[in-house]
C-alpha cells in the first residue's frame, strides 16, 4: 500500500461513516515515504473530532502511524476523550500511548491507535443499543 492509498482509505472512511456529518481537511501532505493528515470532523450528535495523523511507509511497504492525536469534544467544546502519543507521560505503561478523559488531570495508559480504531469506538459509543425483539 502506498501513502496515497492509505490516506485515500482514511478519507473514504470519513466521507462514508454514518457517524460523520461533515469533514474539513485542514492540512494534507504526501510523499512516497510519509504523509500527514489533519482534519476536523463534525459527528451526528454535533460533537467534533479534530485529529492529526503522521504515517510512514516501512522498507517492507507497511504503513505505520508514527504520531497521532485524536481530540473528541462535545458540541460545547468540552473534552470527551483524547488519544495521543506525545511523549510527555513516561511513567505510564505503554508509553508514549495515552488517553485523556474529560476534565480528569491524570491520563490513562493507552494502546497505539489509528483514526479507524478511534472512529470505531466513537461510533459504538454514539449508537444506542438495540432492544431484542
Amino acid at each position: 500500500m502506498t501513502i496515497d492509498e492509505y490516506l485515500d482509505s482514511v478519507k473514504e472512511r470519513l466521507l462514508t461513516d454514518k457517524a460523520v456529518s461533515s469533514l474539513h481537511i485542514i492540512r494534507e501532505r504526501v510523499t512516497t515515504m510519509d504523509g500527514h493528515l489533519r482534519a476536523r470532523l463534525t459527528l451526528s450528535d454535533d460533537s467534533q473530532i479534530e485529529f492529526s495523523e503522521y504515517v510512514r511507509r516501512s522498507p517492507e511497504g507497511e504503513i505505520r502511524v508514527v504520531t497521532y492525536s485524536y481530540h473528541w469534544a462535545n458540541a460545547s467544546g468540552n473534552l470527551i476523550q483524547r488519544w495521543d502519543n506525545t511523549p510527555h507521560h513516561p511513567d505510564l505503561a505503554d508509553f508514549p500511548h495515552h488517553i485523556h478523559v474529560g476534565r480528569q488531570d491524570t491520563p490513562f495508559a493507552g494502546q497505539p491507535v489509528s483514526i479507524f480504531a478511534v472512529l470505531d469506538e466513537v461510533t459504538r459509543r454514539l449508537t444506542p443499543p438495540t432492544s431484542p425483539a
